[in-house]
């Protein structure tokens, strides 16, 4: 169980910055869902992503990171991911376990998952991009940066990462 208050957008950017991963981040409107954020994010470039926090019959946590368009069905997603049963995590567990409210889930929340509860699963596809955009903790903000920066950002936070096809 975590005592910490959880990592601040300000804290995480600086954190990125002392990892030397290259980042951009750009303010915005608070966007919650996928349709709002293709709405209202202009034309920012890279990916856009989404998030999934789940949890399987087993209490194993997971979030999965995948391109916004990329269309997932839990029953698959379990045989593509070794899972047991999926269901989405409850509110309370995802700002117990990675800090942050629903709308504002993202691979950089992993920094709060002190600890390291939640099996990481991206997108192989999202992983070939130039670019990808994450909220970075706050979903009044976007923050752009290259896969490889992603994939250095979650081992820093002590996670692995499975990279599957979606």
């Amino acid at each position: 169980m975590r005592n910490a208050m959880p990592t601040s957008p300000q804290d995480l950017l600086t954190h990125l910055d002392t990892l030397g991963i290259k980042a951009t981040t750009h303010r915005h409107p608070p966007l919650r869902t996928v349709e709002e954020s293709k709405a209202l994010r202009g034309d920012l470039p890279g990916l856009h992503c989404k998030n999934l926090f789940l949890k399987d019959k087993k209490k194993q946590l997971w979030l999965v990171v995948a391109a916004e368009d990329r269309p997932i069905n839990l029953k698959e997603l379990k045989n593509s991911i070794g899972s047991a049963h999926l269901s989405f995590g409850k509110p309370d567990l995802l700002l117990e376990v990675l800090g942050v409210a629903p709308g504002s889930v993202t691979p950089f929340s992993l920094i709060n998952d002190v600890d390291k509860q939640v099996r990481v699963v991206l997108d192989s596809h999202m992983m070939a991009e130039a670019l990808v955009n994450y909220h970075p903790l706050s979903n009044e903000m976007t923050t752009s940066l290259s896969p490889e920066g992603l994939r250095s950002f979650i081992r820093s936070c002590g996670h692995e990462f499975a990279e599957v096809e979606l």
